[in-house]
């Protein structure tokens, strides 16, 4: 698997905004795209305007899709990518 951790500064009052794209991305587009996995999104606790994203696919040329998200944040995400593994197997 590889996957990417992303550190997300939101506009402020985008937070609604970026939470519709990433559900109607899911609904219409990330079940039926090959290679991609799980992905979850991390509110920390005391910082509103910081997301953590978490995206999972089967390689390194499945995890293009960002553009539309960018709109609705400050600055580039932080992206830190690599290999995940599975601590259950």
């Amino acid at each position: 698997m590889y996957g990417t951790l992303a550190r997300m500064r939101i506009r402020p009052g985008s937070e609604s905004a970026l939470q519709d794209l990433e559900r109607e991305w899911f609904r219409t587009r990330g079940r039926f795209v090959k290679g991609v996995g799980p992905s979850y999104v991390l509110a920390p606790d005391g910082d509103a305007g910081t997301r953590w994203l978490v995206a999972i696919f089967d390689d390194e040329a499945q995890d293009a899709w960002y553009r539309q998200m960018r709109e609705h944040l400050l600055e580039d995400p932080e992206w830190i990518d690599g290999t995940w593994t599975d601590t259950r197997a």
